[in-house]
């Protein structure tokens, strides 16, 4: 839990670099970025929408994947005799099958909002246009991280708490609903929240990247 607050903050640093780095390839620096501009203003808007949806995708993939998982436990449990009753070993090959391609597949949408959204608003609205993109998703993509690594981890540690015999232990409606909790904590924790550095990293160093094209 320490650590995550660390990267974070090495994130945060880093996107604030590759900023500084885009702002002086699409020159940027002697004019500034003008936050009375429509196309600025209106990308700050959107830059501070993309950690939102890039979250949501990120946190459906989990379920998606979590789902795919639950179907291959029960089929194992109906088709493998005696695995209930422990006289039987279960294929756990295929339960690693389905979480390592599951993975893979479910980042390739969020992997390519990060790399297109950078190209298309240079190409399309300007340069000053992407840096209010890369302002808004810094600003709010560093926010959410923090809020999501704290309160999944509010929602672990709630559970831990209880199953220790606390607030009525394991069995109780309270253990019922802190596994409810748990269960959307970690993957704030887990996997929307470290995403989202890479998010804004990705989307920096993308970004720089174009500008570099673009001044050619």
């Amino acid at each position: 839990a320490m650590g995550k607050g660390f990267a974070i903050g090495s994130a945060a640093l880093t996107a604030l670099a590759l900023f500084s780095a885009y702002a002086h390839s699409a020159g940027l620096l002697e004019k500034g970025i003008n936050l009375l501009s429509p196309r600025v203003v209106a990308g700050l808007l959107f830059g501070g929408l993309l950690p939102f949806v890039f979250s949501s995708m990120t946190l459906r993939a989990v379920g998606r994947a979590a789902m795919k998982m639950v179907a291959e436990v029960r089929r194992q449990f109906s088709q493998i005799e005696g695995l209930m009753e422990g006289r039987a070993e279960p294929d756990a090959e295929r339960c690693v099958d389905i979480a390592t391609l599951g993975a893979l597949h479910e980042m390739v949408a969020p992997g390519v909002l990060a790399l297109v959204v950078p190209v298309v608003i240079f190409f399309v609205f300007g340069a000053e246009a992407l840096g209010g993109v890369l302002a808004g998703a810094i600003v709010s993509g560093v926010l959410l991280a923090i809020f999501m690594a704290n309160a999944g981890g509010a929602w672990d540690n709630g559970k831990k708490y209880i199953e220790k015999g606390n607030m009525g232990g394991k069995g109780s409606p309270e253990h019922n609903a802190s596994v409810i909790g748990d269960t959307v904590g970690d993957p704030f924790k887990d996997t929307s929240g470290p995403s989202l550095n890479i998010l804004i990293k990705l989307m920096s160093m993308v970004s720089l990247v174009v500008a570099q094209i673009g001044s050619q």
